[in-house]
């Protein structure tokens, strides 16, 4: 009867009785209990039937219930697509890894797809969760499947997990614990073990257009339980336009600007609140640049200022360059890659093209930014101008498969210096012929080894043919 002892007094009498059945059973049925809730992504308990609450954000308020309220990805929602099969009950769910940029649905999915398939919902979050609260869930998931409960554990932000932090969840994930659905940001190639892959679908999620975006703007405003309805607002199509384009395919951005907008103005003598420009302009706030300065995003604009500066494209360079400014790249780093293009692909088609970006780079190091876009779009404007030629990395290359292929052939004697008596005694610097004394030395002295001997790494003419040469960081 110890059990009895540790127990509330106000308890009811029957669900003690029951307790004193399940003697040692006490702690299983005190977790069932605890299972019956829905985990919020930061390990809160919220009741299944949770209604929205004042100061909850428009985002959350407005989050899809159900397949027929969600916008967007009909790649993998519409009609005869994956999840539009799965979130039907066509059958088991695997598990997932939802790759997407923020905003365009990956939460949302994964909570309709719990629920269509009768699946529990653990929410975890990678910034704020670690092997503890992953191994917590996966107890909580074996528990409930001893009750014929399966449990989908959905993990925002799983790049944000290391190596052993995955790698806890393989044996849950392979034997059937948990359904697991992995929400990314980033690259699962980079960022997701290769193991926990093997076991999972990656599914990409596109970011909205500008029409989706609008189409969710416009349910909110219209929604009276969850939306805007019941604040009487009134916007423009052009404002509702300017939202979805500055919102660049983030649902939650564009709601939240919505939000800002709505809430914001001040109801006229009717009570409707008539939004104007100046109000959304000022709930947007700083132009959204969409990338993470350590992201794949980032990568792939600079990939696009090194190509569009490659191709002579004066005004895509500019744009790029822009985009990575305003994004808040180093401008250090920027610098760094024009002084490598301008060797890389231009070289000796126009020597001042290192000048021009070797100068930006020390010019953008002494006075830093905002001062320092000015010599870096000179020095991008330069570089796009300049003609092309990559005939010196060509030339290198091409030295380096030779270099590698006879990296043990010694240097020939005529070659060598011969810096004491014996060295010069056993051949050191015999033949060497010195050219300022000697001109014919230019042509008849060989300065490759007798294997080699004849060999031309650099062309003249390529100098301006300019082959292509894909580099490997760009």
């Amino acid at each position: 009867m110890k059990i009895l002892d540790t127990l509330p007094e106000k308890w009811p009498r029957p669900l003690v009785a029951c307790l004193v059945l399940f003697g040692d059973n006490y702690t299983s049925f005190c977790a069932m209990d605890r299972l019956n809730s829905t985990r919020s992504l930061f390990n809160e308990e919220v009741p299944e039937t949770a209604t929205p609450v004042e100061g909850v954000p428009l985002a959350e308020r407005m989050r899809p219930r159900s397949l027929s309220e969600f916008v967007g990805q009909a790649h993998l929602v519409g009609e005869g697509r994956i999840l539009r099969r799965l979130l039907a009950g066509g059958g088991a769910l695997p598990s997932l890894i939802l790759w997407g940029a923020p905003g365009t649905g990956k939460t949302t999915l994964a909570r309709l797809l719990a629920d269509s398939s009768g699946q529990r919902f653990i929410a975890l979050s990678a910034v704020f969760s670690g092997v503890k609260d992953l191994r917590e869930a996966i107890q909580q998931a074996k528990a409930e499947k001893r009750y014929g409960k399966r449990t989908v554990l959905f993990i925002d932000e799983i790049h944000r997990f290391n190596k052993s932090q995955q790698d806890a969840l393989l044996h849950a994930v392979e034997n059937g614990t948990v359904t697991l659905i992995g929400a990314t940001t980033e690259n699962p190639s980079f960022e997701v073990t290769g193991a926990l892959l093997s076991r999972s679908r990656v599914l990409v999620l596109n970011q909205l257009s500008e029409d989706e975006i609008k189409t969710v703007l416009q349910n909110a405003l219209a929604n009276t339980e969850r939306g805007l309805a019941s604040f009487n607002p009134s916007l423009s199509d052009q404002l509702l336009e300017r939202i979805a384009h500055s919102a660049n395919g983030d649902a939650r951005v564009a709601l939240t600007a919505l939000d800002a907008a709505v809430e914001s103005t001040a109801p006229d003598a009717n009570g409707v609140r008539t939004v104007t420009e100046q109000t959304v302009i000022e709930a947007l706030g700083r132009a959204h640049y969409a990338y993470d300065k350590g992201g794949e995003e980032y990568y792939n604009l600079i990939s696009a200022l090194i190509k569009s500066l490659r191709n002579s494209d004066v005004d895509a360079s500019l744009y790029w360059l822009a985009r990575l400014i305003e994004g808040g790249a180093d401008p250090i780093y920027i610098a760094r890659r024009l002084c490598i293009l301008a060797s890389e692909d231009i070289g000796l088609a126009d020597p001042q093209a290192m000048v021009q970006a070797a100068a930006a780079a020390e010019i953008v190091q002494l006075i830093g930014l905002p001062e320092g876009l000015f010599p870096l779009s000179q020095a991008t404007i330069y570089l796009a101008r300049a003609p092309k030629s990559n005939a010196v990395k060509s030339a290198y290359f091409a030295a380096r498969i030779d270099a590698e292929e006879t990296a043990r052939v010694p240097v020939p004697l005529h070659l060598r210096n011969a810096v004491t008596p014996l060295m010069k005694q056993i051949g050191y610097g015999k033949d060497y012929r010195y050219v300022h004394n000697d001109r014919g030395a230019k042509e008849e002295m060989e300065c490759l080894p007798e294997q080699l001997r004849g060999r031309k790494y650099f062309s003249e003419e390529e100098q301006t043919k300019g082959e292509d040469i894909e580099s490997d960081d760009d």
